[in-house]
Parts: C-alpha cells; structure tokens; sequence
C-alpha cells in the first residue's frame, strides 16, 4: 500500500465513523446497562461499514484496518473497565470524550502509514502463504519423524504446564506447614526432569528431520537442474544456482522443522498456560493474554519488511558467489589482461551491498526488538498492579499470585516464540521462493519423446529449419535451412563465425526445438525420441547382434559396452573432475576395460595415457585443467567413440591437435563405414575430406555438392578455402584436392587399434 491511498483510506474510515457514531450516540442510554458487552456490540456494528468503505478504494480489502478501527476501542474499553471501578470508564465510544475518537484514529492512521512503507518499490508477502504450502508439502515426506517429534513435544508442555503449578502448591504448603512440604518439592523436580527429557528428545527428531529434508531436497532440486534445457542455464549463472542449493536450500529447510517446533511448542503451551491462568484470575488473565494482540500486531509490520529484505540479501550473497567463481574459473584471463584490481573493485562492490542489506536488517531486528520488550514490560506492569490490587482484597493467595506470574512469564516467552516461528516460517519460505520456482520448472524440448526403435540408419534431414535463440528471440540465427546427411557419408558445414553452424549441431543435438521447420532423423523429428535412447543407450553385444547391428562383437569390444545413437564432439570439450577412465565411460552404465582401453586408441589417445604415471586412472583435475587442449580433445573423441553413435558430430574437435595427433583423425575420414558423420570445421584437409559440404552465409545455405564440385564453381567454398588455415601451407604429399586420401601412406600418425570414425572399431 502506498502512501497516499493510506492517507485516503484513513480519511474514509474517519467519515464513515463519525456518520455510524452519530447514529449510534441515541442508543447509548439504552445499551449503557449492558456493560462491557456494549462496547462489543457497538464494535459488531461499526466493522460493516468500515469493511464497505474499505472496498469502495480497493477491492477486496483491506479489511485488516477495519478490524483493528472497530475492535480496538472495545478492547481497551473493557480492559479499563477490569482495572477501574464500574462507571469510572465509558463502554460506547458513541457517548465517549471526542479525545477518544481521536486517540482511536490517530493510532489507527500510525498502523496504516507503518504499515504502507515496508521496503519501497517491493511487494510485500504476496506469495508467502503459497510458500508455506508448498513447503509443508515438501515436509510431509517426514511425517514419520516429525509425529515422533510432535508427541514428545505435547509431554514436555505438560510437564512445563505443570511446573509453575507445582512451586505454587509448595509455598502454600510451605506457609500452612502441613506435612506436604517434601511431596510438592518432589513433584516440582519430578515434572522439570520429564519436561527436560521429553524436550530433548523432541529437539533430536526435530533435528533428524530438517537434516533428512535437506538431503532430500538438495538431491531434488540438483535432479531438477541438470534435466532443464540449454536456455535455462544460459540465463542462469553457474555460480548462483550453486550457491541456491549451498545457502537456499539448508535455510528453506530448516522452516519447517525448526519453525514448526517452536510454533507447536508455544501453541499447546499458551493454551495449556492460559487455561490454569483463567483458572487462577481470569481478569488478571485477560490483562495478561492483552500481550498477543500486541506482539501479533508490532511482528507483522515488522516481518513484512524482514522478508523483502532477506530475500534481497539472498539475491546479493548469489551475485556475490557468482563474482567470485567468475574470477577463480578465468584465472589466467584475469592475470593476461592485468585485471585482478577490476575483479577485487567488482567483488568489493557486491560485498558492500550485502552488508549494506544486513546492517537494515540488523537495526530493524533491533527497533522491533525494542518495541516488543516494551510492550512486554507494559503488560507486565499491568498486570502487577492489579494483582497487588486483588492480594490486599484477598481474591489470590500469595501462592495463586506467585503462580500466575510464573506462568505470564512463560506465556509471554511462548508467544513471542509463536509470533517469531510464524514468522520465521513466513520468511524463510518467502526466500526460498527461487527454490520452489526451480522445483517447479518444466524443461523445454528436451523430454516428452517415447520413440526408441531397434535399429536406425541414421538418415538425417534439416527442412526449412529457422531458429532463434531465447536469449535473443528477434535475431534469426538460421532462415529456411534445408540440407541432409546421409549414412556412411561425411558432410561438412562451411562458413565464417556465425554463420549458424554449431547452431545446427545444437539443433541435432536436440539442446534447443527449431522455430520453424523439423529436423528429422530416419524420417521421424527429433523431438518424439526418447531422450536416453537419443544419446545413451547399454547394451549388451548379444543383444545388438539380435538387432541386425553386426556380428563382430568377439573383435570389436567398444560395441559390447553401449551404443548411442547421437555423440557430439566439440571444440572446447568438457571433463570433469576425476579419472581418464571415468571421463571415457561417463554416463555409461557396466563399460568394461577392453572398451575403453580401444575408444582410447581410436582417438589416438592410448599413447599419451599409458605414458601418464597412473594410465587410465590419472586425474584430470577440474575441467580437464591437468591436461593440454589437444588431449582433452583426444578425451572427448574416445568419449563419443565408446558410445558407437550412429551420427558423429565433430564441431572444431581437432582444432587442439597437430603432426601426427592430428593425421589420427585424418585417417578415420578416409573411409565412410556406417555411421553418419556431420563434421564442422575451418580446416582446408578436413574440408576436401568429406563426401559432400554445406556452405552457410548468414544463416542460410548457399551452396551444397561435393568439394570438387563446389571448387568449380568458384563461388563461396573456393573463397572459404582461400582462408581456411591450410590454405598457406605446403600439400602433403598423397594429398589432393579430389582424392579422399589425406595422410602420405595408411596408418602414419595412427596408433595401434586406431580405427576411422566414420565406420566400427572393427570391420568385417
């Protein structure tokens, strides 16, 4: 709520009020007898039109200034009417002093303005009832645990119930000196001893299940991630989203269990407490009981400002870790460009605004807890005096009046407790709103498929194909592209940066859905193959020999461990932290030795592992950083090898290697085989190697045949060729421009075992 619309609304409920008042001040003879009960009537009366008026400014509310405008002078008139004698206190504030108009409105007009500034330019609360839902429904997988917990929790409140009644009973056995002395003190200890046990183990499950909901919902929530599609991550920093799952995700599980806990607790305790206090006292109890509405009211301001700001203090602390990853992860970039003063000025800069957002948070934790003692001290004072008032009447006994201050103390502890959980509740799922969001979040265009035939040829078509990215949905990367792959054929894609062609790698890839058109792969989209059976599938060789593959599963091992039907090989491939072996092998289930140990040596990788200290199992340190670029490309070819794709693609994958590392991969062109092969490349040799380009100019194809063909025509191929990178460099002897011999005699640069990569390991 802003500020003028509070301004206004107070205003109307001024005008509605004097006009119910007014109408109100003829009845006030004839309702004067009723007593307090008056006041409540003429509070029933005043609410109606407070909530019509309200309405008439925003729809739908607020009704909570008209509750507070008609309940509050019937509260406070009743309560002076316990402390006062009978008629020193008027019951209607239609026959009340204009001061009492006045002090209603004002304080009524204070809670609107307090309440209509939280945090400017933010929207407070709104979703926070929808969080705790849905939180408690991520909870509810522990019911168990917290119905264990719950129970102890009800036996330690009636042991702490029973506490204060007991020391009450031993000092007026202590003052009549009746024998029960030594039986009193027993039940005091006996009731302290099972309340703390009972507490303790209520504590310990508690705790059991918020560790047990953290697991289950980090492991969700990563889950999650790693099945969202390229856009996502894309818009997304690496560093935030580690750092929702190491701060966010620990803070949104400890609501419940930890909140939980309190509330329940504070809940049966102010019940239980209140029941014995009304038992003692009941207008000591109403005093007493004043401090709910009070705390309720002063934590509600105050938690609509806390979850705006805890929520941007989460944001500022991911911005932060993101800084920091950023920096740590380009290192040498930072050190190149002499940019370590930029980065500490960047990483300062997000600091500042974190500290900045919790000394607000601080001053205002510390103004509310102010105002909270305060109303504390106030209610307790009242209720002092007015116990000294009934002791000298003898409506108490010193006993009764020690015991109800014993138990206004707890009360007062509990529901300070009950108003904070509730509120901490409230926060803590407001902040793990971006958790939930994730949680909820459906991929796109990368599941939904059910497609998994037995076999496939691997015919591959691009028709009228346009896409976008999301990032950039008014840039069109690709326009009407069309062109096909076939089987046991090499096609190249030619062109200049950005000219789209990774992007038709992605597409195939299936990492994004085209705008327009279909990409096809044997005559189906994409889009209705399932998603495993498209990039990994395990198999065992029987089993690809029943489906028609191949019957050579004795000499070729790689094809006893998987065959995939689409592997891509990049530019700047990815390892992960860990070993040769499982960067090989990863994703695959029950790959052998001899499968790796040969997609090794088909990747012309097997020399330079097996001269390492530990062969296959040397670490690779993080993202491959123990390694050179040309062998983690050898890495990540015998990574797509193991898989026996039916289509390869090789987007820049021998960019990194040279000399004979780099006439390896030269050698598995030069025959065709089985397998589909999409190779994107700058590289004159590994152009004039393939059966058939595809040249694109903006995102769209210009020309397409053999590379004889495309020479002859002189056109946009011949102009690639000129500045492609071998276009400097002395030909190799054997190697000419039609021939699809590229390497001086066969096998030179190849390691044993090496095999092409358009056809099997092995051959027939």
């Amino acid at each position: 709520m802003a500020l003028l619309p509070a301004v206004r609304l107070a205003c109307l409920l001024l005008l509605v009020d004097l006009v119910v008042l007014a109408a109100l001040a003829r009845l006030a003879p004839a309702l004067a007898w009723l007593g307090p009960v008056a006041a409540w009537l003429e509070a029933g009366l005043r609410l109606p039109a407070f909530v019509a008026a309200g309405r008439l400014l925003a729809p739908g509310g607020p009704r909570g200034a008209a509750v507070v405008l008609s309940l509050t002078p019937a509260t406070f008139l009743t309560l002076r009417s316990l402390l006062a004698p009978y008629g020193a206190t008027p019951f209607l504030l239609a026959a009340a002093a204009p001061a009492w108009l006045a002090l209603t409105h004002g304080a009524t007009a204070a809670a609107l303005l307090a309440w209509a500034a939280p945090v400017p330019g933010k929207a407070v609360g709104t979703e926070s009832p929808v969080a705790v839902r849905r939180l408690l429904a991520l909870a509810w997988t522990e019911w168990p645990v917290l119905g264990g917990a719950f129970l102890f929790l009800v036996l330690a409140v009636l042991g702490e119930t029973a506490g204060p009644y007991c020391t009450g009973k031993a000092l007026d056995a202590l003052r009549r000196e009746d024998g029960l002395t030594a039986f009193a003190i027993g039940l005091v200890l006996a009731a302290d001893l099972g309340s703390s046990l009972f507490a303790g183990c209520r504590g310990g499950l508690f705790t059991l299940a918020q560790a047990r909901l953290k697991l289950s919902t980090s492991h969700r929530l990563f889950s999650r991630l790693v099945c969202q599609d390229l856009a996502f991550f894309q818009g997304t920093p690496a560093a935030e989203l580690a750092a929702r799952l190491a701060n966010d995700v620990p803070l949104l599980c400890e609501a419940v269990p930890r909140s939980v806990n309190v509330a329940l607790r504070s809940l049966v305790t102010v019940l239980g407490l209140g029941g014995f206090m009304v038992g003692l006292s009941p207008r000591l109890a109403l005093l007493a009981l004043l401090e709910v509405p009070l705390t309720v009211t002063a934590r509600k301001v105050y938690d609509a400002r806390y979850q705006v700001l805890q929520q941007a203090m989460l944001d500022a602390t991911a911005k932060t870790a993101a800084v920091v990853q950023e920096a740590v992860s380009s290192i040498e970039t930072v050190r190149t460009f002499a940019g370590e003063e930029e980065e500490e000025r960047r990483h300062s800069q997000a600091l500042a605004e974190r500290l900045r957002l919790k000394d607000r948070i601080d001053v205002e934790r510390a103004l509310f807890t102010l105002i909270r003692r305060a109303l504390q001290l106030a209610v307790q004072v009242l209720v002092l005096c007015r116990g000294h008032q009934q002791l000298r009447e003898g409506t108490v006994t010193t006993g009764s009046l020690v015991t109800f201050l014993l138990y206004q103390a707890k009360v007062g502890h509990h529901v300070q407790a009950l108003v904070f959980g509730h509120g901490n509740l409230l926060s803590k799922a407001a902040a793990g709103r971006k958790i939930l969001e994730y949680l909820d979040r459906e991929p796109t265009g990368v599941t939904g498929g059910t497609r998994a035939p037995a076999t496939l040829r691997g015919h591959v078509a691009f028709q009228r194909v346009s896409f976008a990215y999301p990032v950039r949905p008014e840039h069109l990367v690709l326009q009407d592209v069309s062109f096909e792959l076939r089987p046991g054929e090499v096609t190249a894609l030619a062109g200049l940066n950005g000219s789209g062609k990774s992007t038709c790698a992605g597409l195939l890839e299936r990492f994004y859905e085209p705008g327009a058109g279909e990409v096809l792969l044997d005559g189906v989209p994409l889009r209705d193959y399932e998603h495993r059976y498209l990039h990994r599938q395990v198999r065992a060789a029987a089993g690809r020999q029943a489906d028609g593959q191949h019957d050579c599963a004795e000499r070729c091992p790689v094809s006893a461990c998987a065959w995939g039907q689409v592997a891509l090989v990049g530019q700047e491939p990815v390892l992960f932290s860990g070993t040769i072996r499982d960067n090989i092998a990863f994703g695959l289930e029950g790959c052998g030795e001899e499968e790796v140990r040969a997609a090794a040596a088909a990747a012309g990788a097997l020399g330079f592992i097996l001269a390492l200290d530990r062969g296959f199992e040397s670490d690779v340190g993080e993202k491959g950083g123990q390694l050179s670029a040309g062998e983690k490309q050898r890495i990540a070819i015998a990574r797509a090898l193991v898989r026996q794709p039916t289509v390869l693609i090789l987007d820049e994958a021998t960019s990194a290697l040279e000399g004979e590392a780099e006439a390896a991969p030269q050698q598995w062109l030069q025959s065709g085989g089985v397998r589909t092969v999409l190779l994107i490349t700058h590289c004159r040799r590994m152009l004039e190697a393939a059966d058939r380009v595809v040249v694109l100019e903006g995102g769209a194809v210009v020309e397409m045949g053999t590379p004889a063909e495309l020479r002859s025509r002189r056109g946009p191929y011949s102009r690639l060729l000129q500045r492609s990178p071998s276009a400097g460099r002395p030909e190799t002897p054997g190697v000419g421009y039609g021939e699809r011999q590229l390497a001086p005699a066969p096998g030179a640069g190849q390691e044993e075992g090496a095999a092409p990569i358009g056809t099997e390991i092995c051959t027939k």
